[in-house]
């Protein structure tokens, strides 16, 4: 396993990052186990998980379950989690939609926090990212709830999810003046398919020191290969949805066939080699999908390939404004 360091921090993470949300909705407590406990012999240290995903909750659950196992299992790993949503009926036991249950107001980040320790059955998280934008909140409210986390001890970095590159400029221009360390990474989608961050978002990622997470590598499967018989039924949605590809795919495919390598050890190795990237999250449903991953850390891209790779998905053009303005 290769390592890097989480942006302009001192934190190693490994160059894949292990996904969790498939955790409970279509993977079972005990495959969780097994999938956590390969990544950790593979080398993999770096987790990534949020407070709504199975069922608001029941993933983070499953992770707490799996530390309380013991073996340092989890001091081994860069544990990330996120708070944003948590507007769920039951949540807390209060009804759905109960004011100040979501979003990033103070009172939802640290009472959202505590609840995550719980589940996770550990002290600490070591990269808290906001989930989305709220637009309602200011930065300084923001940053006040996590620099108490952080003097706390149950938090030691912060990071963001689909945020626009502004949004990442204004909340480290806000941080700079509270002397606060600010963001340090950024989580967006990313993939062959899916270039637009190109424009703005790892431009201020590079410019302001943020490990880059892509989320979605594969297209949501979509660029993992085609589906089996058994698969189309459940990919039928996902299918639909990037029916305007086919044309792409065939020769992404075929490409994938002459250059002997998997269709998703391509994908993974095309984000790996853009050194603005960190780690890709990988969401392995079974111990065989994440053994097939780490093939894409050692794979050497050829320039011929990535030229081809930008002639069937060609991105936006470089960063802004040059994509576009000229």
């Amino acid at each position: 396993m290769e390592y890097t360091f989480l942006g302009r921090t001192g934190l190693s993470v490994s160059r894949l990052c292990l996904g969790t949300m498939n955790f409970g909705p279509h993977t079972d407590e005990k495959t969780s186990f097994k999938i956590m406990d390969n990544a950790i012999d593979h080398g993999i240290n770096f987790f990534d998980t949020a407070n709504v995903y199975g069922n608001f909750g029941g993933t983070e659950t499953i992770i707490g379950k799996w530390f309380s196992k013991g073996g340092s299992r989890r001091e081994k790993i860069v544990l990330a989690t996120k708070v944003y949503g948590g507007s769920a009926e039951g949540w807390y036991g209060w009804p759905k939609n109960w004011p100040n249950t979501s979003k990033l107001s103070a009172k939802h980040i640290i009472s959202a926090c505590n609840e995550s320790l719980k589940r996770l059955q550990t002290d600490y998280i070591d990269l808290y990212q906001m989930h989305h934008i709220d637009r309602d909140t200011p930065w300084e409210e923001i940053w006040q709830a996590m620099e108490i986390l952080v003097a706390q001890g149950k938090v030691l970095y912060v990071g963001s999810s689909n945020f626009a590159g502004w949004h990442i400029a204004q909340a480290n221009e806000i941080s700079k003046k509270r002397n606060f360390l600010g963001l340090v990474s950024e989580q967006s989608l990313y993939n062959l398919s899916q270039r637009s961050v190109e424009l703005e978002v790892l431009p201020s990622c590079e410019d302001y020191g943020l490990g880059f997470i892509p989320w979605s590598p594969l297209a949501g499967g979509m660029l993992g290969g085609k589906p089996s018989n058994n698969e189309k039924s459940r990919r039928k949605a996902s299918t639909d949805r990037y029916e305007k590809f086919n044309d792409q795919l065939d020769k992404y495919f075929s490409v994938c066939k002459e250059y002997a390598i998997h269709p998703a050890q391509l994908a993974l190795a095309w984000l790996l080699h853009n050194p603005v990237v960190t780690a890709p999250i990988i969401g392995p449903r079974a111990v065989e999908q994440l053994d097939e991953s780490l093939i894409s850390i050692d794979y050497k891209m050829e320039e011929n390939l990535i030229n081809i790779l930008d002639e069937i998905w060609p991105g936006p053009g470089g960063p802004a404004p040059e994509a576009y303005a000229w």
